[in-house]
């Protein structure tokens, strides 16, 4: 297998201790040139990679480097995740992106339409899809011992907003300057995302309510309401929980599934003569319950178990081509959805429509499917 030769920008803790140590993993990625803006994070750079080339900022590295590059991970705060893509793009580079892919949707339909001109693979770090508990939930679902899924929850508890290093602005997504937004731009991107994949569809409209409960210009409570074609979701995210946990249900015409962290619950109604009640259709039912306990390292805010399974999927976008493909379509909605749930916040709740993909390619579709052909 080719080994691909990448750079990195922003070495702060999610690429320190997650992506960055996944890479010493790998015997099929070399990481030659890494930049951050902040004097400390390039000497903790250094020390950990003392092969690659370290440099103050991105300018400056595709400057130098973007000749023998393959890639770029981007880990920087949002505000400037758009404006290093659109960089990469330009020097030729696959791009590999923390979410959310941007802190607008002007930025993120910009990434996108950029990767296909380009010719180069644009790819959100979509990670909890990697996690091993999300895994089995993708294989009842597919399985159908549920059914069709109709109904979703999603709840991600924090006790406090992640930290940055303590080498710059430890509480960067506490500035909207820096973040974009508070938890809904931290964490929308992923409540999003496993809410298109369990409904298999794309929302059609959404409501929502956003709390500021500290001195910051970012919101730290978020709850919004999702209608799909074929069902809806609700999600409520907070940093002022009392625990760290993420707690989800999926529920379907024959059943449902609860996730607890690492704790998976599937209930499926079977028929057995001679129980009564609850079917709904007159018929006699009961409930079969299956637990099990599936090792995701949930309390490891590094999520670096599930990164190479991340980039696996990154590099076989690469290999096929897939400048545009899927993965990126649903960031792009995930921003266009954080956006907007903004906006229903403000005007007290009230519910929006969502243009969907068709905010993406405006007049012009074919921009978007130059990857599919």
């Amino acid at each position: 297998m080719k080994k691909l030769r990448g750079a990195v920008i922003g070495y702060g803790f999610i690429m320190d201790k997650g992506h960055a140590a996944a890479y010493r993993q790998r015997p099929d990625v070399e990481i030659a040139a890494i930049a951050d803006i902040s004097a400390d994070r390039r000497a903790a750079a250094a020390a950990a990679w003392p092969e690659a080339r370290i440099y103050a900022d991105h300018e400056a590295l595709f400057a130098a480097e973007a000749g023998g590059l393959d890639f770029v991970d981007i880990a920087t705060p949002p505000s400037d995740h758009a404006a290093i893509a659109q960089a990469a793009f330009d020097a030729g580079l696959h791009v590999l992106c923390e979410k959310p892919l941007a802190a607008s949707i002007d930025e993120a339909r910009a990434m996108l339409r950029h990767a296909n001109r380009a010719r180069r693979v644009l790819y959100p770090c979509h990670n909890y899809k990697h996690a091993p508990v999300i895994k089995a939930v993708r294989r009842v679902i597919e399985s159908g011992r549920i059914g069709k899924v109709h109904l979703v929850t999603l709840q991600t508890f924090r006790d406090t907003h992640a930290k940055g290093v303590p080498g710059w602005r430890t509480d960067w997504r506490r500035e909207r300057r820096y973040s974009g937004g508070g938890i809904a731009m931290d964490h929308g991107s992923h409540t999003f995302y496993l809410a298109f994949e369990w409904l298999r569809a794309y929302p059609t409209a959404i409501t929502a309510r956003a709390v500021t409960m500290g001195p910051f210009d970012t919101e730290d409570d978020f709850s919004c309401s999702l209608r799909f074609p074929t069902g809806v979701a609700s999600a409520h995210l907070s940093w002022n929980a009392g625990v760290r946990k993420v707690m989800y249900t999926v529920h379907g015409e024959r059943g449902a599934i609860r996730v607890e962290d690492d704790d998976i619950e599937v209930a499926v109604r079977e028929r057995t003569p001679g129980t009564q009640g609850g079917s709904g259709d007159g018929g006699p039912t009961s409930w079969r319950f299956e637990r099990e306990a599936i090792s995701s390292d949930w309390m490891d805010s590094s999520h670096v178990t599930w990164f190479n399974s991340l980039f696996d999927d990154f590099r076989g976008a690469i290999d096929r081509k897939e400048f545009v493909g899927r993965e990126a379509e649903e960031a792009f909605l995930c921003v266009q959805l954080i956006s907007t749930a903004y906006a229903s916040a403000r005007d007290g709740s009230k519910e929006l429509p969502l243009a969907g993909l068709a905010a993406l390619a405006g007049d012009d579709v074919s921009d978007r499917m130059v990857s599919r052909g």
